[in-house]
């Protein structure tokens, strides 16, 4: 079960960049959570992920020397949906169809990827920490960078640009 888990339905054993293949699988999920629960209920998904993705990272990685393997990639799946909060806000608030804000979706994705990769900050720090807690939140943080650049993408489109 812990495997299941950690690996997202088994999306981390995609090769190459398994993380990149976890980050694409948590979209649907997202989009399969937001279209049930709403956006409280999607809102609430995220720290049921985190702590779940927590037990299941700190069990697969119990008494092994690699403490972040890539076919974990549940860490990717809370930071995804975190960089996608204020896409499913815009859609709750605006009416609009999941797919119409469509640029938020992809400035998520590759904004989340791009921190989740570089590491700057107190990303790389969580990172280095060296176990289940850390694998957990440099993803955490991550989603938050990337929540903040779908922010200011959707200001500057919406405010200053007026689209």
């Amino acid at each position: 079960m812990t495997k299941l888990i950690a690996t997202f339905f088994y999306a981390g054993l995609m090769r190459p960049a398994p993380g990149t293949w976890g980050s694409l699988a948590a979209l649907p999920a997202a989009a399969a959570v937001y279209w049930v629960f709403g956006l409280i209920g999607f809102a609430l998904a995220i720290p049921t992920v985190f702590a779940i993705g927590w037990w299941a990272t700190a069990e697969e990685t119990r008494g092994k020397d690699d403490h972040d393997p890539s076919e974990i990639v549940i860490d990717e799946v809370a930071g995804q949906w975190i960089a996608l909060l204020p896409v499913f806000i815009g859609i709750t608030h605006s009416g609009a169809g999941m797919l119409a804000l469509w640029p938020g979706w992809v400035t998520a994705f590759v904004a989340f990827r791009a921190f989740d990769i570089l590491k700057p900050g107190p990303v790389g720090w969580a990172d280095r920490r060296g176990d289940a807690l850390g694998v957990m939140l440099d993803d955490v943080i991550a989603g938050v960078f990337a929540a903040v650049v779908v922010m200011l993408g959707a200001y500057i489109s919406h405010g200053v640009l007026g689209i």
